[in-house]
């Protein structure tokens, strides 16, 4: 087992999207290839691997929008939370191969309710989508939302080790990617003692953003 691991800029609202294979497998996924999927596939190619699967980590326009061109340019598989009716369909705890790699599914409503998060246990990557940012949280539409997603926040931690690296959805933060452990330390949002302290940050949030030059 090699790992192929690269985040990609894919365009929109500072999107992300990811890379991941075994390059002794010559397997590779794509992870919410938005925008530019071409630019996806062409990085699988040039190191010879094949594209098994298209996965996206919730439903959202900006993550989906690359889907039908990736899946037409790989004949690749499409994996994803249930509710968005797909091939390969990803419960909670599923694990898919990748090669010798595997991918551990954790279904983390609140920002949307098809979310999910992928973790590759050995190498300790973590790919988020828009429930954990650098540094913030995904958005949440109301209380109800916004209570299930500090749920889904809180059960992650429990499942993954500190040293865990984050690897999100958008380039919110002030780096590109962080780790579990860093996050605990500086989010203001895991640093909420409680579901009650979360919510009152996701009110303020505007005026707090504004006050520390936040984009």
């Amino acid at each position: 087992m090699r790992l192929v691991f690269e985040q990609i800029r894919s365009g929109g609202d500072r999107n992300f999207g990811y890379l991941l294979g075994d390059r002794e497998a010559r397997a590779a996924v794509l992870i919410d290839p938005s925008y530019s999927p071409e630019a996806f596939v062409e990085r699988a190619r040039a190191q010879s691997l094949a594209v098994t699967h298209v996965i996206n980590t919730h439903s959202h326009p900006d993550h989906t929008n690359g889907n039908e061109r990736a899946l037409a340019l790989t004949g690749a598989a499409f994996a994803a939370h249930p509710m968005m009716q797909p091939t390969v369909r990803l419960e909670d705890g599923a694990t898919l191969g990748v090669g010798e790699l595997r991918l551990t599914v954790h279904h983390v409503p609140g920002h949307c309710s098809d979310h999910l998060v992928l973790y590759e246990s050995v190498h300790r990557l973590l790919i988020t989508g828009d429930l954990l940012f650098v540094g913030k949280v995904g958005g949440t539409q109301h209380d109800a939302d916004a209570r299930t997603e500090w749920r889904s926040l809180q059960r992650l931690l429990t499942l993954v080790p500190d040293e865990t690296t984050v690897w999100p959805g958008h380039d919110y933060g002030v780096r590109p990617s962080s780790t579990i452990g860093v996050e605990k330390q500086t989010n203001p949002f895991l640093l909420c003692a409680d579901e009650a302290a979360f919510l009152r940050l996701k009110a303020e949030w505007p005026q707090v953003k504004q006050r520390l030059g936040l984009k």
